[in-house]
């Protein structure tokens, strides 16, 4: 047997992994209310969370040992993910990491400061060569920046940092021109360098689609709680089918994407070449179905959902807020697409029966 076959069908947690889980669970419950998430609107950021998280060795785990790190998995990340997105966490956690293991990648030396998270460093998670000024979601609180200027992978520094924007995500987004940038230091260039950060891309992706699970899954726990406890006719409106079916839905998008994350995450560790579309197909998945599940979580609260102090207000900005940080998602179902159709054809060299009549002319235009 394959040393890989019944791994590439099980993505069960280990007890270190569901340790893991559980740690972190805990850490933003205890540390990340709902009064913490709405305090760090304005800034997009609570500092004080992040050294705490930080001090737990959130940020060294997602290095290699060569680079200082504790070589944690991409599946473990996610669980780490998920807990960030279940309690809003207002810290550039997913960002930072899929940042510094690009520099890892990249070997770039001293990176004591990054790995503890005392130095932040963000990533342009946009696809494709982009020029000139761009939205990216760390700007406003970033030391560093890294972005692809055509061929190079760039390290941005700006004093003072870019202003942040108000955003749908209360994200520390802002405006970025790498010409403007204070310092600037190529990293890389070429095609290497190119699939360096491809890599990164993937992986911010994943580890998004990730946080947008546990998102998903604590709006869907609002919704029930709260379905659970209002009565029409003497009856919970839980029991209503036009409840208790979307919430079934809900329950099926967090369990489908959790699942597809996970395996995504295993064949990025360990068979990045056999499936590299999954990381995008998550992303796709999770970005369709977290705005309309969180959506849906309004609904069944009604008037009180839609008010400004409610969590439920707050998980649905973040779900349609999140899913655009890296651009229009449409930009990745397409970068699918693209990595699914080049695969196939590597696989299946030739070339296709010509077509006749009616459709040849309509391939010839």
């Amino acid at each position: 047997m394959d040393r890989y076959e019944l791994r590439r069908e099980d993505y069960s947690l280990s007890e270190d992994q569901l340790d893991l889980q559980n740690a972190y669970a805990k850490f933003f419950e205890t540390h990340c209310t709902h009064e913490t998430v709405h305090a760090a609107e304005p800034e997009g950021f609570d500092r004080d969370l992040w050294e705490r998280l930080c001090a737990t060795g959130a940020t060294t785990m997602a290095l290699p040992e060569r680079a200082g790190g504790d070589g944690a998995t991409l599946v473990d990340l996610t669980l780490v993910a998920e807990e960030v997105g279940r309690y809003l966490a207002p810290v550039p956690w997913i960002d930072h990491v899929c940042a510094a293991r690009l520099l890892a990648c990249l070997d770039v030396q001293e990176l004591a400061a990054i790995a503890s998270g005392k130095r932040i460093v963000g990533l342009d998670p946009h696809l494709g060569n982009v020029t000139g000024s761009r939205l990216i979601p760390t700007a406003s609180i970033a030391d560093d920046l890294i972005v692809r200027d055509g061929d190079d992978i760039v390290l941005l520094t700006f004093d003072p940092v870019p202003e942040r924007i108000e955003n749908l995500g209360k994200l520390p987004m802002a405006w970025v021109d790498p010409a403007d940038a204070t310092h600037r230091k190529i990293l890389a260039s070429g095609p290497t360098a190119s699939t360096a950060f491809g890599r990164a891309l993937d992986e911010w992706r994943l580890l998004t689609a990730s946080a947008l699970v546990g998102l998903v899954e604590q709006a869907m726990r609002i919704a029930a709680e709260f379905a659970k406890t209002r009565y029409t006719l003497g009856v919970p409106i839980s029991s209503l089918q036009g409840i208790s079916h979307p919430l079934a839905n809900m329950a099926i998008a967090v369990e489908g994407g959790r699942a597809l994350a996970r395996k995504a995450a295993w064949f990025l560790d360990n068979e990045p070449e056999v499936r590299p579309e999954l990381a995008g197909a998550a992303f796709v998945f999770m970005t369709e179905e977290a705005s309309r599940a969180a959506t849906m979580s309004v609904h069944v609260q009604g008037g009180l959902g839609v008010s400004t102090e409610a969590a439920a207000s707050a998980y649905l900005v973040r779900a349609r807020g999140w899913s655009l940080a890296g651009g229009d998602p449409a930009d990745t179902a397409r970068h699918v697409a693209q990595v699914v159709v080049k695969k196939r054809s590597a696989q299946s060299p030739v070339a296709p029966l010509a077509p006749a009549g009616a459709d040849a002319a309509l391939a010839a235009v």
